[in-house]
């Protein structure tokens, strides 16, 4: 099978990497190229045409590019990239089928419920919006769509480096509360999930892919705080402007391990267990 990764950085290079052990052909696509990545631009048709002429017939592509920091108003950026970076890869590459990497923000739940894929998306920022729009696409045209949790792996990981760098909080009213609930996925198991559904044939269907265990804010600072000594952080407001929007639910990937799929850490304290350059990389930052 000839796949088409779009976007090989921190989970695209992993995923790479397993689809070739597993025998597949891969091409592997940044935006600039470079170090034996083809470059390609996902907004420009024409760039796509090239590459299609260059690598003839593909059986899956995975749209995992990120959006970046720069600059820019983020909401041209989300329709450029996802939106119209999906209609192009599905005009121009068909019938390849696509494999999309949303993000499980487009659930704006803030009652702290368990979420599936059957659960009511409706996001709270105009960029989440994009993303559904996005996805919609992808599912009419027989493709998959990946509803990412908060990646982190090694040298990235947002909760523990805003812990050891003291700006970290719960999210709260009282000094009692318990903050909102955090969904997270390793960058290997999400480059596992990505591999998967790439491999499937004939599914057009939406999957949540987080690991086994949400963490409440609270206990997730208080097990921080047993292993570095750091302290609980205090409750503070919510910052409802974040840019994914403020929410607090708890996500379930049980759809993507009924076809097949399992994490290799179930929760992210075993990741920090368990793999070797986690905590080290993270410490090092």
């Amino acid at each position: 099978m000839l796949v088409i990764v779009f976007g090989v950085g921190f989970v695209g290079k992993p995923l790479c990497a397993l689809l070739e052990a597993g025998g597949h052909r891969v091409v592997p696509v940044t935006r600039h190229g470079g170090d034996d990545l083809v470059g390609c631009d996902i907004t420009e048709p024409k760039a796509l045409a090239g590459l299609r002429e260059k690598v003839g017939h593909a059986d899956a592509m995975v749209h995992c590019a990120s959006s970046g920091r720069g600059g820019g108003d983020p909401l041209e950026r989300y329709q450029a990239l996802y939106l119209e970076g999906c209609r192009n890869l599905i005009r121009i590459f068909s019938p390849a089928r696509l494999v999309f990497t949303s993000s499980s923000s487009v659930y704006g739940q803030t009652d702290g419920s368990m979420v599936d894929e059957e659960s009511p998306a409706e996001p709270l920022t105009e960029t989440g919006r994009v993303l559904l729009e996005a996805e919609e696409v992808v599912l009419g045209h027989g493709g998959s769509v990946a509803r990412l949790a908060g990646i982190y792996g090694p040298g990235r990981s947002y909760l523990l480096k805003r812990y050891l760098g003291n700006e970290a909080q719960i999210d709260g009213d009282t000094p009692e509360a318990d903050g909102r609930w955090i969904n997270q996925i390793h960058r290997e198991d999400a480059a596992s999930a990505l591999a998967h559904l790439a491999g499937m044939r004939d599914d057009s269907r939406i999957y949540n892919v987080c690991d086994d265990t949400p963490l409440q804010q609270r206990a997730c600072y208080e097990e921080l705080d047993r292993r570095f000594g750091r302290g609980v952080p205090e409750v503070r407001p919510p910052d409802e402007g974040r840019a994914r929007g403020w929410s607090s639910k708890r996500v379930s990937a049980a759809r993507l391990r009924q076809a097949g799929w399992r994490p290799r850490y179930c929760s992210y304290f075993e990741a920090l267990d368990d793999d070797p350059q986690l905590l080290p990389s993270i410490m090092a930052s």
